[in-house]
């Protein structure tokens, strides 16, 4: 069995870490795949960093489709093996004509959970403008949002099955660059890799905006290393990669940014 005690106290958020541990020794025990609800991108970091170096269980997420932001996270036994494709997780079309009461994501999701269910049970919403939305949701609740919810705002809808195939989201762009910098610090790296003056990231740093593995930095002296991922408010993700020292020892850093 796994090391609970150690997880626990490995762990920040000791009730989230409790349900994935459950989740991870039922896999174990049952050999058959273990499935969460829809976690937060934090929440999955937490999962991955929790579970990390443990080789008697695989640790898999998915939420859909390849650049969901809200996932499941799957656990089986290592020697079984878990594709981000055997996450279960259900589309929904929430279809409606909102050319003249326009929805936002936020109304969306308020009414989805005004039928009752919980926010963990949904995953990504993807609003399409005057033609509705699509939702991703645990494949349980599916038949159940169909049947309750009937108008979002003063529009009435109709919700109906969908293939994740069919859902409308656009690819991510990929953008691979290299910067050589006398540090690690935050605010250099992410200037070069964001395409901003340095002052800039660090004013963008100072109020809040920027993420570093979700958690929250202010301080423009951070220092990155390779494999943390830079979030920044609206202008996308940043993925440190590969970090080489120079022979006038600087940093040499491979940065993948996702749009």
């Amino acid at each position: 069995m796994l090391p609970r005690e150690d997880l626990l106290k490995r762990s920040e958020n000791r009730e989230l870490a409790a349900r994935l541990v459950d989740l991870a020794e039922q896999a174990l025990k049952t050999w058959e795949p273990a499935l969460s609800h829809f976690l937060s991108p934090p929440e999955q970091f937490e999962a991955q960093r929790l579970f990390q170096g443990l080789a008697d269980v695989a640790v898999v997420t998915g939420g859909g489709y390849p650049q969901a932001e809200r996932r499941r996270v799957g656990f089986n036994r290592s020697e079984l093996g878990l594709l981000p494709e055997q996450i279960e997780v259900a589309a929904l079309d929430i279809a409606g004509n909102f050319l003249f009461d326009s929805a936002t994501h936020r109304d969306f999701l308020g009414a989805i959970l005004g039928t009752g269910i919980t926010r963990d049970k949904v995953g990504d919403i993807v609003v399409l403008g005057e033609r509705g939305a699509q939702v991703l949701i645990v494949p349980e609740l599916a038949e159940f949002l169909g049947a309750t919810l009937v108008q979002v705002r003063s529009v009435p809808v109709k919700v109906s099955p969908i293939a994740l195939t069919d859902l409308k989201v656009r690819p991510p762009q990929r953008k691979e660059l290299t910067t050589v910098e006398a540090s690690m610090r935050l605010d250099a790296i992410a200037s070069a890799g964001f395409g901003m003056s340095r002052s800039k990231m660090a004013d963008l740093i100072g109020s809040g905006d920027v993420r570093v593995n979700w958690k929250t930095i202010t301080t423009a002296s951070h220092a990155l290393q390779s494999g943390d991922l830079v979030a920044v408010s609206g202008k996308g993700r940043l993925e440190i990669g590969e970090v080489a020292v120079t022979k006038k020892e600087r940093y040499r850093i491979q940065l993948t940014r996702l749009i």
